[in-house]
């Protein structure tokens, strides 16, 4: 059985729509909503405060879950090294907004930030971030996505028992209570703990 590293993110927008998008300091790095991994004790509204105040320096408000997405290691993807396989990754994405006013600062993590159109998102960018932006512009709430790797041109494939739609469709309906539930594979070949 492959491990599961649970991470966290948050669509946060300005007054104008626009999404904030962080980019670590390598030279490929892609572009990802600001985020990072759970600690064991605290849960993943606890977690997206926290990781998005170290990465950005603002405070957000949550406002509800965009979706959890599920990124599998690539079956092929070699070993991680002595510490066996790379895990497979469990994002919670919830839907952020700022509480009071961004500080004037560059943020201490050396993460690049920058406000971006959510139609027009810059490259590259992690598959999850793709997906979570386009879930959350929708107005799509408690998403259940899973994102694989690249096959073929990235085109969504139904994960077994889930209805599925493409980005921009409305939702399928599912039966029982609560929100609608989708799910679909996409992405870019990735480095899992990238992914996010």
């Amino acid at each position: 059985m492959r491990s599961l590293t649970w991470a966290v993110a948050a669509v946060v927008t300005d007054d104008a729509g626009r999404v904030l998008l962080c980019r670590q300091g390598r030279r490929a790095a892609r572009w990802a909503l600001p985020g990072g991994r759970s600690r064991p004790d605290e849960s993943p509204g606890q977690a997206v405060v926290r990781d998005v105040y170290a990465e950005t320096g603002l405070t957000v408000e949550l406002v509800d879950l965009v979706g959890i997405y599920h990124l599998p290691a690539a079956p092929d993807a070699p070993p991680a090294g002595r510490a066996g396989p790379r895990p497979d990754v469990l994002v919670h994405v919830l839907r952020a907004r700022v509480r009071g006013t961004a500080p004037a600062g560059v943020p201490g993590g050396g993460c690049r930030l920058s406000w971006h159109d959510p139609c027009r998102l810059p490259e590259p960018v992690t598959p999850v971030t793709r997906w979570a932006v386009a879930d959350a512009t929708a107005g799509r709430s408690g998403v259940l996505r899973e994102v694989r790797p690249r096959a073929g041109a990235g085109v969504p494939r139904a994960h077994p028992g889930l209805p599925t739609a493409r980005p921009g469709e409305p939702a399928p309906a599912t039966r029982g209570a609560g929100p609608t539930r989708r799910a679909a594979t996409a992405g870019d070949p990735a480095d899992p703990a990238d992914a996010a």
